[in-house]
């Protein structure tokens, strides 16, 4: 188990980590939709489509990997003269943190990969792309930026999706460029020929991938060793991370060094993009000054984390802490999330058809009443977020004297009890607005309360939702326990 108190500290290092990417730019789509029927014109699913979501994907997924865990990266890669090319960018230049050089190639189009996602699974996967080489001239700029850009950089990430950007030649000349500067790379490769990325420090294949590359066998602890150690003798790479899906991960040396990391059970939606956080978190750990096998584990962690988000998702700095404590919390403190992370756990939910309820509370001195509503409340849905007055709003509704336990303490209580699984704090009086950006599929609340007087109902209802007043549990109250207290 990792050391909380350790990793928090590497993680506070990745504020300093510059990270540069160079490699295969394309645009991830998703469109989710329903599968009722099969044609009557073939035996092939009808796909009856519905929202669509665009996601930064290859390169672009690991730069935003690398942000969205504190650090900084500079983003070099090339788009094709179109809408695609538009959107893709569109979505990396907001953020804080990335520079991002997308070279126009008017010779090849943006690559796009598009996911149709019915019941939470794929059902098709569609790609739009020109994988021939880039020309000699785009190459030069692309060489000329990466100049420009290493002098910045604490490591490099080789983003290899064979889509035609790194060539053998430019590859060979970066980690030129980068050995010679003592700027550790960070490949994720691609195809057969590992000798590609001869003076790599890490090549991370996963276990197919290291299969494909050396021509064995790659299921087992030994075998996987073997192969590694083939490759990497026959490749000129100084090490290998390879990852094993349910196994972990294993770090190994030319020189003989085994780290082996054991996976997180957890719950498996999509690994989409899963790689991408697995580079990006290990590299931005190398580039703030984490040794390459406690990189490692912090890579591990990253990718328990995003395995279980929908698409091509980033993992933060703050889940990674969380998920850390979470077998001795009892992942009581990793389900208190500020809104736009509990946004988007509720969007990964709907994207596997769970059903979403909300109930909200002040839940000051828990007790047998408040256990009861939340049983009933969890009896209505599949996942169940529950709103928590935070302190300041607690005393705006119930007097100075109140709460008893600060909102830290009570969200902490509320998320280690089963029926909750996100708690999200809340300053207003009400959670009218909190209920208007989660658009919960059921709302919750108390017996002792009527229809006109549960605040969101009009909302919820206005989009088909369903209000819910649950049995009222009498004898219960923090209120009237506070005054015999005081008595």
């Amino acid at each position: 188990m990792t050391d909380p108190n350790r990793l928090a500290r590497q993680v506070a290092t990745l504020a300093d980590a510059h990270v540069l990417v160079v490699g295969d730019l394309m645009l991830d789509r998703f469109v989710s939709g329903t599968v009722e029927r099969i044609s009557p014109e073939a035996p092939i699913p009808v796909f009856q489509t519905g929202a669509e979501r665009p996601m930064a994907g290859g390169a672009g997924n690991v730069a935003a990997n690398v942000v969205a865990l504190g650090g900084s990266a500079t983003l070099i890669g090339v788009v094709g003269d179109d809408a695609a090319g538009e959107t893709l960018t569109g979505l990396l230049a907001p953020k804080a943190r990335l520079t991002v050089h997308a070279l126009t190639d008017n010779a090849r189009p943006t690559s796009v990969k598009t996911r149709y996602v019915a019941q939470g699974q794929q059902v098709l996967r569609a790609d739009s792309e020109k994988r021939h080489a880039i020309s000699a001239e785009i190459a030069g700029q692309l060489l000329a930026a990466v100049d420009a850009a290493l002098p910045q950089a604490g490591a490099l990430v080789l983003s290899d999706y064979g889509k035609g950007v790194l060539t053998p030649d430019v590859l060979r000349q970066i980690i030129a460029k980068a050995v010679a500067q003592r700027i550790p790379v960070v490949v994720d490769p691609c195809g057969r020929d590992f000798a590609r990325y001869k003076g790599a420090a890490y090549v991370s294949p996963n276990r197919a991938e290291l299969a494909h590359a050396s021509g064995a066998a790659a299921h087992t602890t030994d075998q996987i060793l073997d192969a590694a150690q083939q490759v990497m003798e026959t490749s000129g790479v100084a090490a290998m991370l390879v990852t094993r899906s349910e196994d972990g991960m294993s770090l190994i040396g030319r020189d003989g060094t085994v780290s082996h990391f054991t996976a997180e059970a957890r719950e498996v939606f999509d690994v989409s993009g899963a790689g991408d956080t697995v580079v990006a978190a290990f590299a931005a750990a190398l580039a703030g000054g984490t040794e390459a096998a406690d990189a490692a584990a912090l890579a591990n962690t990253a990718a328990g984390i995003v395995v279980t988000k929908a698409g091509t998702a980033v993992v933060s700095a703050a889940e990674l802490i969380a998920h850390t404590h979470e077998a001795d919390l009892k992942a009581s403190d990793a389900k208190v999330r500020p809104l736009d992370e509990a946004l988007r756990v509720v969007a990964g939910w709907r994207e596997r058809g769970l059903r979403v309820g909300f109930t909200n509370g002040a839940f000051d001195l828990l007790h047998p009443g408040h256990i009861a509503s939340l049983t009933q409340a969890k009896s209505h849905c599949d996942r169940l977020v529950v709103a928590l007055n935070s302190d300041a709003s607690v005393r705006g509704l119930k007097g100075p004297s109140r709460p008893i336990q600060n909102e830290t303490a009570r969200a902490m209580v509320l998320g280690a009890m089963g029926q909750v699984d996100l708690v999200v704090v809340f300053a207003e009086d009400t959670p009218l607005e909190l209920i208007k950006a989660i658009r919960p599929d059921v709302l919750v609340k108390g017996g002792d309360y009527r229809l006109d007087q549960v605040v969101g109902a009009d909302v919820v209802q206005s989009y088909g939702g369903t209000v819910v007043l649950a049995d009222y549990v009498d004898g219960h109250s923090t209120t009237r326990t506070v005054s015999r207290m005081a008595g």
